[in-house]
């Protein structure tokens, strides 16, 4: 879960427009930050480092960003490690100058990271997958060219990329001297939106809320899965598609939790699907409690931010009122994607603080977007306890999450998930809460397919175990818990 945009303007001040892009997406990604841009004369200007947005970039490294076109990168780091020197872009300078930009996760990094050191020659830096993806466009584009380069031959190095890739991934290229180039997973897996303006202005990112508000607010389209789109240095839009491309099969997560509820993505409205989400979860919390339990119930209370959506609708099905119990600290960023448990943990109270009048002899429904590790859910009910809760029920507008997310997402060990292993019943001790109702996977899925019937599925694979690209083996998946840092 990170987030990539990249621009091809007409303009010579890039670098402002992407700056204020990675700032509307800041909410993917809070490790670390970076931008490069290509100058007028084809050469290289690139600044990242570890930290937000607003602390990387000053006046000073903002003017020295120089360029028409460029791109920028949001981290949140899945893969690899946390150091700055895996912050993106990242860079090789042959063939042409390549700079790239990746969300997503590779499942078979290793496997390629052999055959690029043993068969391709090519040596990596660092142990992100990011940089494998970029020196396998490399070494593909470097096979395929002389001294001139064709679209052609930059299409048919993403195809095999695709060949050689397993995982999920939406990335941007920058070739220097040439153009924007960007691409999505056979799967689609992680989102990518395009857009473009009037003159030869292009922009793409992965939400739609960064072109909203960059005025790319007209014929917003989504990169389809295993389509690639390369904005030439003329500014001349180029289009692929590979020929093993599959149907679309986004990730269910991004729609739950991670994008921004003003975005659109695969033609799904996110508020939209959080409502939905409610009205489902609704339904499900009549079926899981008696007449008595919902009679007592005196108020419905949403964890900011994400589940404020699926609040509303719970509220209206249920007739109780709805009431901000939790103001959250505007300065404190999401504790889901914080590095570490002890950071996570002490985040919580930093973040949110009680209403204690809302609280105060009530029995309350809380509504949570989603149970990962527990940690924020345990706090949260002893706040509402803390506060003069009489009783607090729990409820998740997405399915228990038992198994690891290999995509992109910080999911990747079960022990650290509270569902792995236990009963509802269990999950709900061990929070502290006196009762507690999860979304049904169906309704989950249904809630966000309602709104674009061409979506068949989705990847679920962290509610249901079922990994939609190759190379997801129990071997795989021991190896990722052995080497998982701590």
């Amino acid at each position: 879960m990170c987030a990539i945009t990249g621009m091809f303007t007409e303009k010579s001040n890039v670098c402002l427009s992407l700056h204020n892009a990675l700032t509307v997406l800041q909410h993917r990604g809070q490790d670390a930050a970076g931008i490069a841009t290509c100058k007028e004369d084809g050469s290289l200007v690139l600044h990242k480092d570890n930290g937000l947005v607003r602390d990387v970039f000053d006046e000073k490294r903002m003017i020295s960003l120089e360029g028409q076109y460029g791109l920028g990168h949001t981290r949140y780091p899945t893969a690899g490690s946390s150091s700055n020197s895996e912050a993106q872009p990242f860079y090789v300078n042959s063939p042409f100058g390549l700079v790239l930009v990746h969300n997503g996760n590779l499942v078979n990094t290793k496997e390629l990271s052999a055959e690029l050191y043993n068969e391709d020659l090519r040596h990596l830096n660092t142990n992100s997958d990011s940089e494998v993806l970029l020196n396998v466009f490399a070494h593909a584009l470097h096979s395929r060219t002389g001294t001139k380069l064709e679209v052609s031959d930059i299409f048919s190095a993403v195809d095999e990329l695709h060949q050689r890739s397993k995982g999920a991934y939406a990335v941007i290229i920058m070739i220097l001297g040439y153009g924007i180039l960007a691409f999505r997973d056979p799967n689609g897996i992680r989102p990518l939106v395009y857009g473009q303006k009037k003159g030869k202005n292009h922009m793409f990112a992965s939400e739609s809320v960064a072109l909203d508000c960059l005025g790319y607010d007209q014929n917003v389209v989504d990169v389809e899965p295993g389509e690639a789109i390369f904005i030439d240095i003329n500014g001349k839009k180029h289009t692929h598609t590979y020929k093993d491309a599959k149907l679309c099969t986004p990730c269910i997560f991004e729609y739950v939790y991670l994008a921004r509820p003003d975005s659109k993505m695969d033609n799904i409205n996110v508020y939209s699907s959080r409502l939905s989400m409610g009205t489902y979860l609704a339904k499900k919390i009549q079926k899981s409690l008696t007449a008595e339990e919902l009679n007592e119930i005196d108020t419905v209370i949403p964890i900011p931010d994400t589940s404020r959506a699926s609040a509303l609708p719970i509220s209206i099905e249920l007739k109780k009122e709805l009431r901000e119990g939790f103001v959250k600290n505007r300065y404190i960023g999401r504790t889901f994607i914080m590095p570490g448990q002890k950071i996570r943990k002490k985040s919580v109270k930093q973040k949110l603080n009680t209403i204690s009048s809302v609280f105060k002899n009530k029995n309350v429904l809380l509504i949570d977007d989603s149970i990962v590790r527990g940690n924020t859910s345990k706090q949260i009910v002893q706040m509402a306890r803390d506060a003069g809760a009489k009783k607090v029920i729990f409820a998740s507008a997405s399915p228990p999450i038992v198994f690891p997310n290999v995509y992109g997402i910080d999911m990747p060990f079960v022990n650290e998930l509270i569902a792995y292993n236990k009963t509802i019943q269990q999950i709900c001790d061990e929070i502290g809460a006196d009762k507690l109702i999860y979304q049904d996977l169906k309704d989950l899925v249904l809630s966000v397919k309602d709104l674009n019937p061409k979506i068949n599925s989705f990847d679920t694979s962290c509610f249901d175990g079922k990994y939609i690209t190759e190379g997801v083996t129990s071997e795989y998946l021991n190896n990722l818990h052995k080497n998982r840092k701590k």
